[in-house]
């Protein structure tokens, strides 16, 4: 089903849709970018974000795309409270029931609640704006406070709403995010472990659909590989988060240094305080150097969109050694492991979440325990022994990848379920 919008098509077809986050575009996720920008070419389509403008470490795409967003952020603070301040004269039982239902609850941090207060107090708003622009439906990638907003918006203009929740959004889960389940007319999961645990939550499975994420590298790269006869170059991309596992991975790197293996490994990322991921970065730098690797490991720092086919293409191998977290955090798929099969690069991850859905062992890539640097190191070692082995593993990675996470494929996928579940809720 393809819809050429060149105008806004009739509502009965398919709903006007305003896409909610905190930022937008944000260098950290390419793959919303991705999504939205195929999506605008199957449904009508307004991006709102809560916060202001983020655009350092963008993209060039992204950047061209910065003014294609309704922002919000301090600069609208006096705004939003008049709009709270008119919707609560207006309709003030309404406005206090939501406030309760949505703020009383008891909040793992004060940054937590502080998003969601925001979230709700935008919501208010926005559900003024959704009737100014038309909107139909609203969406939010995330589940704290960005569906916080379009919930409240959605509720106070009359129309549905849906979110998408996963990874580290369902273990812990927020105290209101049942709630937001049993509210919402659809719920949008990217890989089939994370549809498997929202299932846990009560009568949601029926509003449950999946839809991967789309590639977000353009275009996807497969340059023809060959190492095995000079220093094999490993490679780690994330965030330096405590999901990611790259302590493991440093100590994995200190055994292959230790028996003697000719690599180099290029861990680039980071946050730190700046991306509310605490000392991580100081602290993976202190483990370099303790375990005497800094001549075989160099730390980049964060590196844009614009940077990664370039890493990709000039590295040999990828490590995900990702980890369940002692709070339940964890990834899901991450899209540096997309992109990374994606243009053919051999694979080694851990086996936990949804990585075994892509990381097929033996096939894709090379899948291990979690936490267990002797079985990384292990891997690792079996892909710099064996290249003919480990290219095609990542020939068969590339393969997947592009028929799994194909941005126009999923992006179509996802408008026809949005345009099911509008229909949906029509229909009652």
């Amino acid at each position: 089903m393809t819809f050429p919008f060149s105008s806004s098509p009739p509502s009965n077809l398919s709903p006007h849709l305003a896409y909610i986050a905190l930022w937008y575009p944000l260098f950290t996720q390419p793959f919303i970018f991705s999504e939205v920008e195929n999506l605008r070419d199957r449904l009508p389509l307004k991006v709102y974000s809560l916060y202001g403008e983020n655009l350092r470490h963008c993209s060039r795409e992204m950047l061209a795309a910065k003014d294609r967003v309704k922002r919000h952020g301090l600069k609208a603070l006096l705004p939003i409270l008049a709009d709270f301040g008119a919707a609560s004269g207006h309709s003030p039982r309404l406005v206090a029931g939501l406030a309760r239902d949505v703020l009383l609850r008891k909040w793992p941090s004060l940054e937590v609640f502080g998003e969601n207060l925001w979230g709700f107090l935008a919501g208010v708003s926005l559900g003024k704006q959704f009737k100014e622009d038309g909107i139909d439906m609203a969406y939010a990638p995330w589940p704290r406070g960005a569906a916080t907003a379009a919930m409240i918006g959605a509720k106070l203009a009359g129309i549905p709403f849906g979110l998408s929740a996963r990874g580290d959004n369902l273990d812990p889960a927020d105290p209101d995010l049942r709630y937001k389940f049993g509210q919402a007319a659809f719920i949008r999961a990217n890989n089939h472990a994370d549809q498997r645990r929202i299932a846990q939550f009560a009568d949601v499975d029926a509003k449950t659909f999946l839809v991967y994420n789309g590639l977000a590298m353009r275009p996807p790269i497969a340059p023809p590989r060959r190492f095995g006869e000079k220093t094999t170059r490993l490679l780690a991309v994330g965030r330096f988060d405590v999901t990611k596992g790259f302590d493991i991975l440093l100590d994995a790197c200190a055994i292959l240094a230790r028996n003697g293996v000719d690599f180099k490994l290029t861990l680039a990322g980071g946050g730190g305080k700046v991306m509310g991921l605490g000392n991580l970065e100081n602290d993976l730098r202190a483990r370099r150097k303790r375990l005497d690797l800094e001549n075989v490991v160099e730390m980049p720092g964060l590196v844009s969109h614009d940077e990664l086919p370039g890493l990709l293409a000039s590295h040999d191998i990828f490590a995900a050694p990702c980890v369940i977290h002692s709070s339940g955090r964890r990834d899901g798929i991450p899209n540096t492991v997309i992109e990374a099969l994606s243009a053919g690069m051999p694979v080694v991850s851990s086996n936990i979440n949804a990585l075994p859905e892509v990381i097929i062992d033996g096939e894709t890539g090379l899948a291990v325990p979690p936490n267990d640097p002797e079985a990384l190191a292990g891997a690792l070692l079996a892909m710099i022994r064996d290249p003919a082995r480990a290219l095609k593993m990542g020939e068969n990675g590339a393969e997947l990848a592009k028929s799994m996470f194909d941005p126009r494929t999923n992006a179509q996928n996802l408008a026809e379920n949005f345009i099911r579940a509008y229909k949906k809720t029509k229909a009652k």
